[in-house]
């Protein structure tokens, strides 16, 4: 991503800032995991979306006032011994090039630069990106310098970051639309390789691995979110993970699966059988579902409330069902469907922002994914694409798949030697 990205977002957090503010922004840490391991580093991703920067432990301090705003990272000091060890932490000319800030400092500086900003300018507010999910939350180091400095200085008013950056973030950019597009496209590559080499009796990491492969070749080095790829009745569990299941003859396999480009996640959820021929009870079920996203589709554009999608969803699925004796009466739908048909994307596959209030608008990503979840039947099938909204209506950026069950067949009937 060019730095100008970078910039060109924190001009829209300085707008929100009012003057004689601090606003500081912290990467985060590598959680402890056991002994010496620790779990692997993923950057705030606010923090990402302000600085461009994706090492841990750096902190980004603007500083308001009289109108004008001054930028500092703060880096790791160089460790030549721990370089041969682990690598070398970001020079002060890369975190130049990557986030366009100016000014960089050694981390060590941090306090004594907060401490001087404090004690020479009357400075009234403080702002930090305060996430917090619930009490049990673990506190982040940005809510930790939070409640320390209302104790310290206990004259500034602090303010929370969080909404702010989350409701800049529903709105992509040029360049976040790209790499969201080549993120489906990859994944979606993934899923052909699934298809092509699978074969009844296989294990559900084995179908994985296929789509694993196509990843790492692509060099994407993270995924989305841990792929579910869910064989017959474990498809009918909505966040199933184990992946140890054996997708047996006849049984349809769910995949939920993503590939992370450049910190942008695809979103993809398909499903098919195993053995290349779906089951005339599996096609009128699939087909149900495939009619409801391509409504949905046409459904989302500008101007219509997000929570629309769902409430069609739920009126298509009610009728259809019932249509074929499924259901005797809209309450029991939920025995079958029970979540929502869309979620936003971008940074976070589950993206943020207050788009579940809000009406569609150009520039959002969002997902299109009904499903239905047939226990009693070992029936799991969702569809999901990822859909950008434009001036007009919407554009599905997840395509090249095989999508209908004459497709699926005749894809699997043309590249599976497995099933020749």
């Amino acid at each position: 991503m060019d730095k100008n990205f970078f910039i060109r977002n924190r001009k829209k957090l300085y707008e929100a800032l009012e003057d004689q503010s601090l606003a500081i922004l912290f990467a985060g840490e590598a959680a402890h995991q056991s002994a010496d391991e620790s779990y692997p580093f993923y950057p705030n991703r606010n923090f990402y979306y302000m600085t461009g920067i994706t090492e841990p432990k750096v902190i980004f301090v603007a500083a308001k006032f009289g109108g004008k705003v001054e930028e500092t990272l703060f880096i790791q000091r160089a460790d030549p011994w721990m370089a041969r060890w682990v690598g070398e932490t970001i020079t002060p000319n890369a975190a130049q090039d990557a986030s366009g800030v100016e000014n960089i400092e050694l981390l060590d500086q941090f306090e004594d630069y907060v401490r001087s900003q404090l004690d020479g300018r009357v400075y009234k507010h403080l702002y930090a990106d305060l996430e917090a999910k619930s009490w049990e939350f673990p506190a982040k180091p940005a809510n930790k310098f939070a409640a320390e400095a209302a104790v310290t200085y206990p004259y500034l008013s602090i303010h929370n970051l969080y909404p702010v950056i989350c409701r800049f973030r529903v709105v992509k950019s040029a360049e976040e639309i790209e790499l969201t597009r080549e993120a489906g496209k990859i994944t979606a590559d993934g899923i052909k390789n699934v298809l092509a080499n699978a074969k009844p009796g296989m294990k559900e990491y084995e179908l994985e691995a296929y789509f694993n492969f196509v990843l790492k070749s692509r060099g994407c080095t993270e995924f989305a979110f841990p792929t579910i790829l869910a064989s017959g009745f474990n498809g009918t569990v909505l966040h199933y993970s184990a992946n140890t299941g054996t997708a047996e003859d006849g049984s349809l396999v769910l995949l939920d699966l993503g590939a992370q480009h450049n910190y942008y996640n695809g979103d993809i959820s398909y499903t098919f059988p195993v053995n290349g021929k779906f089951t005339p009870r599996q096609k009128q079920i699939y087909d149900i579902i495939l009619r409801c996203n391509q409504e949905v589709t046409k459904m989302a554009k500008p101007g219509v409330a997000f929570k629309a999608l769902n409430n069609f969803t739920i009126e298509f699925y009610t009728e259809e069902l019932m249509k074929i004796g499924l259901i005797k009466t809209s309450e029991e739908l939920r025995k079958y469907y029970f979540h929502g048909v869309s979620h936003s994307l971008g940074l976070d596959t589950h993206d943020v922002g207050p788009y579940r209030e809000m009406d569609l608008v150009p520039g959002e990503i969002i997902t299109n994914e009904p499903g239905l979840y047939i226990p009693e039947e070992s029936i799991g099938i969702r569809i999901e694409d990822d859909v950008l909204i434009t001036e007009t209506g919407s554009e599905v950026l997840t395509t090249g798949l095989p999508r209908t069950t004459d497709e699926i067949e005749n894809f699997m009937a043309e590249n599976n030697s497995n099933l020749k």
